[in-house]
């Protein structure tokens, strides 16, 4: 049974809406307006809920009736976040430490349900997934640099893109590495006695 309701997702990734599109939902993209700097925690996996839920909160407040799903990932490493690195010295020199290693990529996911302009639940999980890096050869290292895709993501890597041959294996949820958990969207939804086969559209 189809349910009328918006579905809004705060968040400019590419890669989330694609997720969620592939899922058979349809989000609005409404970009959140929150300065990442200024949320942070003692642990990983609580700065990417606070992040989540500052985005969603964001986003919420200019709506009337709709479901909103902020998110936000982490890459944790030598039990350090990772966000997008800032050149590509910094990205060549994480991969230098990353490679044949592990990592622990947490995403946050925030679903606000927003009706007659009033946030009536908060619903923030996190999913975190342990990342096997290969060891990429120089020059395939200075190739995926040269493309520019490891500056814009979390951690410098895609599971979805172009780093993708470099990732050895992943143990949790794959979609989380891409950028949602669609299993703990599910579960937000039923919390909210949604099925999400109610907002399918295709």
């Amino acid at each position: 049974m189809s349910v009328d309701r918006r579905l809004v997702l705060a968040s400019a990734s590419p890669a989330r809406l694609s997720l969620l599109r592939q899922a058979g939902l349809a989000p609005e993209v409404v970009v959140s307006d929150v300065d990442e700097s200024a949320h942070s925690a003692p642990r990983v996996a609580e700065t990417v809920s606070l992040l989540a839920a500052a985005k969603a909160a964001d986003v919420a407040k200019r709506e009337t009736d709709a479901l909103v799903i902020g998110a936000d990932s982490l890459l944790e490493f030598g039990g350090k976040p990772q966000g997008k690195p800032a050149d590509a010295a910094e990205a060549r020199d994480r991969w230098r430490r990353m490679a044949g290693r592990s990592g622990v990529l947490h995403t946050g996911q925030a679903l606000f349900d927003v009706r007659d302009g009033a946030v009536v639940s908060r619903d923030v999980a996190v999913a975190s997934t342990v990342v096997y890096f290969a060891d990429p050869t120089p020059p395939e290292m200075e190739a995926y640099l040269a493309t520019g895709e490891p500056l814009a993501v979390a951690g410098a890597f895609t599971l979805d893109g172009l780093g993708a041959p470099f990732v050895r294996r992943v143990e949790g949820d794959p979609a989380a590495v891409v950028g949602l958990s669609l299993t703990a969207l599910r579960t937000q939804l039923a919390r909210r006695g949604l099925a999400i086969t109610d907002l399918w559209r295709r």
